[in-house]
This record gives C-alpha cells, structure tokens and sequence, in this order.
C-alpha cells in the first residue's frame, strides 16, 4: 500500500504539459478543483472528469498511474459514499429499520465519489508533470505581490517544495522500517484496532528520528552553502510564457465558461 503512494513524485516527460510554465500548471490546478467543487450536478461534474481526462492523455502519463494515486484513498471514497447512501433524505427505495436507501442518497453517493477521485487525480497530475525546482519557481512567483507586505515568499515557497519532495522519500523509509521490524518478528496486520495502533510505535518513532535527522542534515548543508535565503538571489532558468502557455490559458478559459453554462444555464433549462 505504502509504494502505490505517488504523492509528491515527479515522472520526467516532453509532453506539452511538461512543458508549460509551473505558474500555468498551478493555476490550473486551482482551477480544477474549482471547477470540481462548483459543479452541482452531473453534467456540470462529467465536464470536469472530461478535463482530467484530457489532460492525462495529453501529459502521456500511464493511466495506470491514476489508480495508484487513487488507490490509498479509496476506503475514504467508500466510507463517504455509505454514508451520503443511507444517511440521504427522501422517499426511500428500500428501508430497513434507521437504514434506508433513496434515490437522492444513490446520486449523492456517486457524486461525491467521483468527486474526490477526481479530485485526488487532478491535483496528482501537478506534481506528476512538474519537477520541485519549476514548482518552487512557480509558487514564489505568482506569491511574489505579497512580498509588498514582507511576507517572506521565498522561504514559504521553499518550504513547500521540500514538504512534497520529501514524502516519497518518507514512505520509503516507512517501508524499509516496516519491512525491519517484520523481519524482527513484530505482528503489524493481526489482532485488533488498538494492538494494530500499538503495533505501529515501533514505525513511528525510527521514523520520527530519522525525519528530524534528515531536516538537521538538509540545514545543515544549506548552511554550509551560505544559503540566506532569497533575498539578492538569480535564477538560472527564469520563467517565460510561451505561446503554449497562452493558447492553454485561452482555451481553459473558454473550458470554464461552457462549465459555467452548463452547470447553471443546463438545470435552469430543464426545470423549465
């Protein structure tokens, strides 16, 4: 379970979309989950799921790598899916005791499911076709107006990327101590909820020093290198819009506005 987490991991391309300027990528990104989180009804969210799928044929990632970003949150997509199936009102189709199942209850639970997969891929998409260092890039320019009120953008941005960056690298060490502490004799998948939760100390504690003596090593070497922070700093590679940039700017923008028809004009119609 831990290796099919792909959060953070960035698989190197020459797809147009690992050609686009981070800022771009991210402001999508931010887009998407609007789109996604503003859509009431089905039509408004198939054109959504339509998006992520485009986006994925056009950034050539295996599409195997969608259910591998997914697969970890898929209990959570169940347990919301029961509880939006029977916890819905209206006229129930079947009824058993406090349990009933309604037609809205069904649409609720498909919706909300394709939801947060939707969701869970989108944003899985940023940082598969994004390096860390076009990231950080990314995320200080377009938070660089705040610097007019002191906020120190670089840092923020800094701190950020090596969040992301480091969690692949913290789930390996998960499974490596995982991995020890089996091969120790340590019981991690039998008994009950709290033998399971005590089971999991002996993980959690290596796991904590080594994340506390990997930040000390990281300042460490940072320090070493009169790192000061991003103040009177250059770039080598600076950001610049190409023409794929707009055009992908252009077209989202007339994306969002059939989503907006849709979504509101679509329903408004038919209740007509």
């Amino acid at each position: 379970m831990i290796r099919d987490i792909t959060i953070g991991q960035y698989f190197p391309g020459k797809s147009a979309i690992h050609k686009m300027d981070p800022r771009i990528k991210i402001l999508l990104s931010i887009l998407y989950i609007v789109m996604l989180f503003v859509a009431d009804n089905m039509w408004g969210l198939l054109l959504g799921v339509l998006f992520g799928f485009a986006a994925y044929l056009i950034s050539r990632i295996p599409l195997s790598m969608i259910w591998k970003s997914m697969k970890p949150v898929v209990p959570i997509v169940i347990f919301t899916a029961v509880l939006n199936l029977f916890l819905s009102t209206g006229d129930p189709l079947w009824q058993w005791k406090f349990l009933k199942i309604t037609r809205e209850g069904i649409e609720t639970a498909v919706f909300m499911s394709v939801r947060i997969l939707c969701l869970i891929a989108g944003t899985s998409l940023l940082t598969y076709t994004t390096s860390p260092i076009a990231l950080t890039d990314g995320i200080e320019r377009l938070l660089s107006p705040l610097k007019k009120i002191k906020l120190p953008v670089h840092e923020l941005a800094m701190m950020m990327t090596i969040a992301l960056r480091f969690v692949p690298t913290l789930l390996e060490e998960t499974e490596k101590i995982m991995a020890a502490q089996k091969a120790r004799g340590a019981d991690m998948e039998s008994g009950g909820l709290m033998q399971r939760i005590k089971a999991l100390i002996p993980v959690l504690i290596p796991l904590f020093v080594s994340a506390f003596r990997r930040a000390f090593d990281l300042a460490t070497a940072m320090e070493s290198r009169c790192y000061h922070g991003g103040e009177g700093r250059t770039k080598m590679k600076v950001l610049h819009l190409s023409k794929v940039d707009y055009i992908t700017l252009i077209v989202c923008v007339l994306y969002l506005a059939a989503f907006i028809t849709v979504n509101i004009l679509l329903p408004a119609a038919i209740v007509r």
